[in-house]
Order: C-alpha cells, then sequence, then structure tokens
C-alpha cells in the first residue's frame, strides 16, 4: 500500500497536534497520490451493489461502481471516457469534494465496518493517469452548428456549461476577471487541497476541444453586457458567490481582522507570483483564530499552518457533529496542529495596546431546530472569555450578489442576492430575461463545487434547447 494508508492507520490521538517539525512529513503522508496497485485495489472492494447508493449521493449521479469496474479491469481509457460522461471536472471533485458527506458515505461498507471504497482517490487517479498517457475526450463527431455562447465566469459551473455546449456543436466563449481560469477552483482553494497545474492542464484540454477563453476580461468594466447580449446567441453566468458574510458584532473591521476568500486568494497569488505589488499575508509566528466551521474555515486554518502560524485556533458556535464542513476536512485540521473550540460563538474584538487583538467568545448550548431543522446555538448566561491573537480570520460563509447590469437586462434576483434561474421550466436555468441562464453559486448560494458543475451542465442542456439544436 501508498504511504496515504499506512499513514491514516497509524494511531493518533484525537485532537493530537503535530509538532511544526514534523508538520512537512505528515503533509507529504496524508496526500500521497493512488498509484494503479492501490487504485485497482481499492476499485477492487466495490460490491457492485444492485442499488448504487453511491451514484445517487453524488450531485452529478456519476456512473461510479461501472467505472471503478473499469479500473479493477485495467480499462483505463474507458474509465476516463465513463467519468467524462457525467461531470467535467472530475479530476477536481476527486480532490475538493466532501466524499464522507455524499458518495463514499453512502458506499454499502460502511454498514459492515470495512470502510468505504475510495471513490473520491480513485476517480482522481483516473483523470490525471489517462490525462498523462495521452488520452483526451473524443469531440471527432461533433457537428458544429454557427451559434455561440457567452459564458460569464470560468468557475466550475461555467467549465461545467462550456464542455456540454461545444461537445453539441455550440461554440463557448468563457469570460473571466482573473489571469487563469478556474474561479475559487484556483483562487480560493489551496494548493495543498487542489494543485493549480491541475486546472492548467484542464484549460489545455478543454481548448483542445474548442472552448475559447478570454481572461482578464471582466464583464461590466472591460466589456459591457449589451456587446455580449449582441454578438452572442445566449448567456451564460456562472460569476460564483464572493460577497462576504458578517458577523455584526464590534470589531470587525480592525485591523488585523480579515477577510476568509481575501485572505486565500492572497495566499495562492502569492504561491503563483501574481500578486503584482500587493502585500503578501503570512501567519508565520502569529497566533490566529479562525471563526466558522466550513470548508473554506478549514482552508483558512491549514494554510496558516503551513505559513509557519505559532498556533491556530477554530471557533465555531455549534458542537463538532453539527459542523457544516467536511468531517475528513476538520480530522486533517486537527492532525495538523489546529485546535478547536466547539460551542463558542463570537461577541466582539478589541484591540490591544500593542495592535494586538482580544476576541470575546461566549460559551453556547444548542437549543430547538431553527427554520432549517439545524439546532440554534444559544448563549450561556456569564460565559464570556477573551482571547488574544494576531489576526482573526472570518470565514462565515459567502453570499450572491447582483451585478449593476442586471437591472438593465431584467435579471431577477431574490432577496439574498441570488440570481432567479429555475430549474423546473421550459428551458432549464433560465432567468427573467430569456436570452441569459445561470446556474451555480449565483443561483444556489455558496454550495460545492460539484453541484456547480452539474447546475452548468444542465443551464447548457436549457440554452441547447432555447436554440433548438438539440
Amino acid at each position: 500500500m501508498s504511504d496515504v494508508f499506512q499513514f491514516m492507520n497509524v494511531a493518533r490521538n484525537p485532537g493530537e497536534k503535530v509538532p511544526a517539525a514534523d508538520r512537512k512529513i505528515v503533509f507529504k503522508e496524508i496526500y500521497a497520490p493512488l498509484n494503479k496497485s492501490d487504485a485497482g485495489e481499492q476499485s477492487g472492494r466495490c460490491l457492485s451493489c444492485g442499488n448504487p447508493y453511491c451514484s445517487w449521493e453524488c450531485p452529478v449521479h456519476n456512473y461510479i461502481p461501472q467505472w471503478l469496474q473499469l479500473v479493477d479491469e485495467g480499462k483505463l481509457f474507458e474509465a476516463a471516457e465513463l467519468s467524462h460522461k457525467t461531470n467535467s471536472l472530475p479530476e477536481i471533485c476527486g480532490r475538493v469534494c466532501p466524499q464522507d458527506r455524499l458518495c463514499e458515505g453512502a458506499c454499502t461498507l460502511n454498514q459492515g465496518g470495512f470502510g468505504a471504497v475510495s471513490i473520491g482517490s480513485v476517480e482522481k487517479y483516473i483523470t490525471d493517469t489517462a490525462f498523462k498517457q495521452g488520452w483526451r475526450p473524443d469531440v471527432s463527431g461533433v457537428i458544429w452548428t454557427d451559434k455561440k455562447v457567452a459564458v460569464i465566469g470560468a468557475g466550475p459551473a461555467g467549465l461545467g456549461c462550456a464542455d456540454i455546449l461545444v461537445r453539441n456543436g455550440v461554440k463557448p466563449v468563457v469570460f473571466d476577471r482573473y489571469e487563469q481560469i478556474g474561479g475559487l477552483l484556483t483562487y480560493g482553494i489551496p494548493e495543498f487541497k487542489l494543485e493549480k497545474e491541475v486546472i492548467q492542464t484542464r484549460r489545455e484540454i478543454m481548448e483542445g476541444m474548442g472552448v475559447e477563453f478570454r481572461l482578464s476580461t471582466e464583464v461590466g468594466k472591460d466589456i459591457t453586457i449589451d456587446e455580449l447580449m449582441s454578438e452572442f446567441d445566449a448567456v451564460f453566468m456562472g460569476m460564483g458567490a464572493y460577497k462576504y458574510m458578517r458577523g455584526g458584532f464590534d470589531g470587525e473591521d480592525l485591523p488585523g481582522v480579515l477577510e476568509a476568500l481575501p485572505y486565500l486568494i492572497n495566499n495562492v497569488r502569492h504561491s503563483m507570483g501574481t500578486l503584482e505589488g500587493e502585500a503578501h499575508v503570512s501567519m508565520k509566528g502569529k497566533r490566529v483564530i479562525v471563526l466558522g466551521g466550513g470548508d473554506t474555515s478549514m482552508d483558512c486554518n491549514r494554510t496558516a499552518i503551513r505559513q509557519g502560524a505559532e498556533s491556530v485556533i477554530c471557533a465555531y458556535r455549534r458542537d463538532e457533529a453539527n459542523m457544516p464542513g467536511s468531517k475528513r476536512e476538520v480530522a486533517n485540521a486537527k492532525e495538523e496542529g489546529v485546535e478547536f473550540r466547539w460551542n463558542s460563538q463570537p461577541v466582539g474584538i478589541e484591540q490591544n495596546d500593542d495592535g494586538t487583538l482580544t476576541l470575546k467568545l461566549v460559551t453556547t448550548q444548542l437549543g430547538a431546530p431553527d427554520a432549517k431543522g439545524r439546532r440554534k446555538p444559544e448563549v450561556v448566561p456569564g460565559s464570556e472569555i477573551g482571547i488574544e491573537a494576531d489576526h482573526v480570520v472570518i470565514a462565515f460563509g459567502f453570499q450572491a450578489e447582483a451585478a449593476d447590469w442586471f437591472a438593465g437586462q431584467n435579471i431577477h434576483t431574490d432577496d439574498w442576492g441570488r440570481t432567479l434561474a429555475p430549474f423546473k421550466q421550459k428551458f432549464k436555468h433560465q432567468t427573467s430575461n430569456p436570452k441569459v441562464f445561470a446556474g451555480g453559486d449565483q443561483v444556489r448560494g455558496a454550495d460545492l463545487v460539484v453541484r456547480a458543475v452539474y447546475e452548468g451542465r444542465q443551464a447548457a442542456e436549457g440554452i441547447l434547447e432555447y436554440l433548438n439544436v438539440w
């Protein structure tokens, strides 16, 4: 077996911190990729259930048992072809999906206590290895139409949409304000979770299929929406959810208090050498507190650890069982040295005389369920404490928001800024402007990469029907 499986079997006490001197070793062991033998071994464990719960729990409904069988039989190219039938970015989803909550969480082997098949690792292995061996999506049979679609946003929704369009002979031209494709896949997810060369490879693959990218081009600034509406037969919007959700307590705007997304983007741009005069935000030697319990919070925790932070505390207002983030990500953060404070809610931040910060936390207990069925945290009276820190990173989540040009194009949003583009209508994911479609986080609010891919693909089907090329 590879180091990754050996390491996971090493006894490590829950919550035990990894000494700074040992962190590089741990990082290497945790993220060692599968080799051919490991992939075959894991694939061979699949029971080929009569009811493939793993496929149903997957948001794109991957043919998981079928491509596991192909890997077990050594038919790698066939597995890659089948994997791409349902997913435009399988090598990326294999890295960033919370498989413990989705396909692997539904694996029948869990019921017998044997542990799920490592579906995500095998998914990543299939495409990575097939690409290296020369496999490419077969678009030789595509019959090109004269239709063109502008795709705004080169994130997972936009890439999913472009993939389906180009396979059906419609020319997608993808616009993005950043200099590389991927959106938050490139700029928001740290490299230790998603290597940036993986996204660059995907760009080369899609360009080879006929997708055109116009990068460093912001709609509404570098090109107008009117120009797109006149030049293209339809427009797809996959602009994501970038609006920072505030906590509503005093001190959020103090120096040293950071928003999660700009912090992550700064770190990625630094590693890519594209900061262009912007100061690098390093946590080396700093005491860091991260607020929030989602995967973005875990990304901030683990980034700070890798930057050499003296200490990293993650505070979340509910207990561990009710965290919204991936259990795997929480476990990784613990192993890497992050200290978790459950049932801890921030109520304020103060600046000390020496410029450091004091975060005020109160203890909570879970009360009655809220409108979504989650038990609401209630403050325990008299429980306030203060914790000193050099930086506090706020990672409460993100919201979609309307662009300045929405009103002029009659594009409607809800009270939360999400674009109204329902799935269940004549043309899937069509907005209130018949020529404009939308999907992903812009429609759902901040959610999983794989769901954004799915909605981009579904919206593309709606566009194809709208253009009458299906």
